[in-house]
């Protein structure tokens, strides 16, 4: 364990200082500046010997958070990386990106502020590539085993290298131009800049996992072609189906899906040249959702130059403290205040979206009302209508599933009744040698369940072809249990 009176001696929990907004929004780079090296060790000595660790319970990767904790604490980071990679394929994507439901589950956390575990992660994987800890590891021996990966977010990036790992000879296929999926086109480089993405990128080529982007399997190959190639294909294609909201003037000039805006705002960002990029430079801006891909839009609208934003939530803001309804260890709805938000901008709850309005066919504003509840029905009240003026809206609603074009008619995979690819407890689709894993077979979901269902169907795709695997496997398909494979 970390200083056995650490969280007796230091109370008070520190996260990472973020840059000052007026300085930030002038770029695109990380919001957060590095923590000083003995208020991080300070920090991480907080960690308790609490006997039954429940933020294990909390990661759905099973990270071994106390023991590097510890490792921090005692100033081997670099033991400390091994630890986690040991578990975790990428810290630096989810000590980022992820909302930390093992601080949620931290037993510090009843009656204290819980452990900055997220913080202590993503600065073990940084001081880790600083010095050069980071290194392929290239398996012993190939095994003549061929997998083709449909998909380059974090889940099929764990599937390939995992398996490339043990000796699979493993091909990922991407339609875009680079790797990355959403972690490169849909995250903003202000909650991570793509360094963190090429990097890793290297290390799995340098292991021998081969990538061909620019190819859209469905069209350029097909399913069929793949399955005939390959001795198994994994779908990782995501939840990228978004949902709409289809009420009067949805078909204006301005309203337009996040990812519509999110993408080619990525692009730019990259010194790609864009035509016809939506630019949110000194216009009114409404984002319907109040989720993290809101967020996004919120913080590259700030750096477009908005003349201002609202976001707008139809449901109630949640408390800031946790509720009785969901108590330790679960993981708590909170009302959160993202980097984005401290920039600027109006949050608005029980906001109900009625019409969308415009002139000539160009959006002018949004017609809202309060939400009222109805019979557990969220409803728009009647007589509290009022316009907000707006340019720009962006659709943040979520995602309802997988795309099914090619899937459906090439592979023959059957949908569930939630958009998502089904499969059984194994990550097998219908069709023999055939998984999912991510968001495609679970629904839109974190970075951590991704990574997490990519090491287990990896588990489960070695096994298929071997007969036995040593590959760790941390979930089953349906929850949180163990996978036995």
């Amino acid at each position: 364990m970390a200083d056995p009176r650490g969280f007796l001696k230091v109370r008070q929990r520190e996260t990472q200082p973020r840059r000052p907004v007026p300085v930030r929004i002038m770029d695109w780079k990380e919001v957060y500046e590095a923590q000083e090296k003995g208020t991080l060790k300070a920090q991480a000595g907080r960690c308790m010997d609490c006997g039954v660790p429940f933020c294990h319970q909390g990661c759905p990767l099973g990270n071994l958070i106390p023991e590097w904790n510890d490792l921090m604490w005692r100033d081997k980071a670099d033991e400390a990386i091994e630890r986690l990679h040991a578990t975790n394929n990428f810290p630096e994507f989810t000590g980022r990106l992820c909302p930390a439901p093992c601080e949620a589950s931290c037993v510090l956390g009843i009656n204290q502020p819980a452990v900055t575990i997220k913080q202590v992660e993503v600065s073990i994987i940084d001081e880790a590539w600083d010095n050069g800890w980071v290194s392929p590891l290239p398996p012993a021996r190939l095994t003549g085993k061929t997998v083709a990966v449909v998909g380059s977010g974090p889940a099929g990036l764990a599937v390939a290298q995992q398996l490339t790992r043990v000796g699979h000879t493993v091909a990922v296929y991407e339609r875009d131009d680079k790797i990355g999926g959403l972690l490169r086109y849909g995250i903003p480089d202000f909650k991570m800049e793509k360094e963190q993405v090429d990097r890793r990128v290297e290390q799995m080529k340098a292991e021998g996992t081969r990538f061909r982007t620019g190819v859209s399997v469905g069209t350029d190959v097909t399913w069929e072609q793949l399955r005939r190639r390959y001795d198994a294909v994994v779908v990782c294609t995501g939840a990228t189906v978004p949902r709409d909201l289809p009420i009067p003037g949805r078909d204006l000039d301005g309203v337009h899906f996040a990812m519509d805006y999110l993408v080619p705002a990525n692009r730019a960002v990259a010194g790609e040249t864009i035509e016809n990029q939506i630019n949110a430079h000194g216009k009114h801006v409404v984002i319907l959702g109040g989720g993290d891909t809101g967020a996004d839009c919120l913080g590259t609208a700030h750096r477009h130059g908005a003349a201002s934003v609202t976001t707008l939530a139809i449901g109630k803001q949640p408390p800031a403290e946790r509720a009785t309804h969901q108590p330790w260890p679960t993981f708590p709805t909170l009302f959160e205040m993202a980097s984005a938000h401290e920039e600027g901008g109006e949050r608005t709850y029980l906001a109900s979206t009625v019409e969308f309005v415009g002139e000539n066919g160009q959006l002018t504003g949004v017609k809202v009302a309060e939400t009222e509840f109805v019979d557990g029905k969220r409803l728009p009240k009647a007589g509290t209508e009022r316009i907000i003026p707006a340019d720009l809206v962006f659709l943040s609603l979520g995602f309802t599933g997988a795309e099914p074009a090619g899937i459906t008619e090439q592979v023959h995979a059957d949908f569930d009744g939630r958009g998502n690819v089904a499969r059984d407890g194994y990550y097998m689709t219908n069709t023999e040698g055939v998984f999912v894993a991510g968001d495609a077979g679970r629904g839109q979901s974190l970075i951590v369940w991704a990574i997490a269902e990519g090491r287990a169907a990896a588990a489960a795709v070695d096994k298929y072809l071997m007969g036995s695997t040593i590959l760790p496997a941390p979930v089953a398909p349906s929850d949180r249990a163990i996978a036995v494979l």
